[in-house]
């Protein structure tokens, strides 16, 4: 039997099945989203969507650092950003001082626009997220004029408990382990998930699931404010 079979296609059209169900279920939500095949068509997209001029905040997030739209929001003083969390080249945070950098993190809920993504999507439309102090979140549920959801099709999951088993299991670990050795948070090495990686529902310290939120829906009124890009590719954790 060959190894070299290439199943990319099949794989693409299982995506766009299972994309286009959860953006039609999004959009029952008062959700709006759609569906973009590449991260590049993704980039596109939410430049369109954010009008020049407007202040935009963004989470930490290792989607949008993948997709770089930061450095494509900088470009010619297009808007300004506001990356509290951002990283040097070492690993490091740019913002050094902590209370200017939660400074930041609160004058995010004031900003024309918040960029972020999301720990899980269900299939029926709804997004689910385990945040460690709540600034995430809290900006995903209120305060933001526009928040702007972006996601890879890996982050696709059954229902509400298949996305929290997710989160625990594969999201949470890797993340801590990530932020321990790249970003040398020397304290998250003595997380459960860092040691063992899998989750123990631990009561460490440093424990980075506090916060767990499912958005369900939105308001009439408030139609139009969140907005999921959900892409083609593999994306974030």
């Amino acid at each position: 039997m060959s190894d070299k079979i290439d199943i990319s296609e099949d794989r693409k059209w299982f995506n766009e099945k299972r994309a286009a169900i959860v953006v039609t279920n999004f959009n029952k939500r008062r959700l709006n989203a759609q569906y973009v095949p590449s991260r590049q068509e993704a980039l596109d997209v939410i430049l369109e969507m954010i009008p020049k001029g407007v202040t935009v905040a963004r989470g930490s997030s290792l989607t949008l650092d993948q997709l770089g739209i930061t450095t494509e929001l900088r470009k010619n003083n297009r808007n300004k950003v506001s990356h509290p969390t951002e990283k040097g080249v070492d690993g490091r945070y740019i913002i050094k001082d902590k209370e200017k950098r939660f400074g930041m993190l609160r004058e995010a809920f004031v900003s024309d626009v918040y960029l972020t993504s999301t720990n899980a999507i269900t299939l029926d439309g709804k997004l689910v997220n385990v945040d460690g102090v709540g600034n995430r979140v809290a900006a995903m549920i209120f305060g933001p004029k526009k928040l702007i959801v972006v996601a890879g099709v890996n982050k696709i999951v059954e229902d509400v408990d298949e996305a929290l088993a997710r989160i625990r299991e594969v999201a949470a670990p890797i993340n801590a382990e990530r932020h321990f050795r790249e970003f040398k948070m020397l304290e998250w090495g003595n997380l459960p998930c860092v040691r063992t990686g899998r989750c123990a529902d631990c009561r460490n310290e440093w424990r980075n699931c506090n916060f767990t939120v499912i958005t369900e829906g939105i308001m009439a009124w408030d139609k139009g404010r969140i907005n999921v890009v959900l892409i083609g590719e593999e994306m974030g954790i």
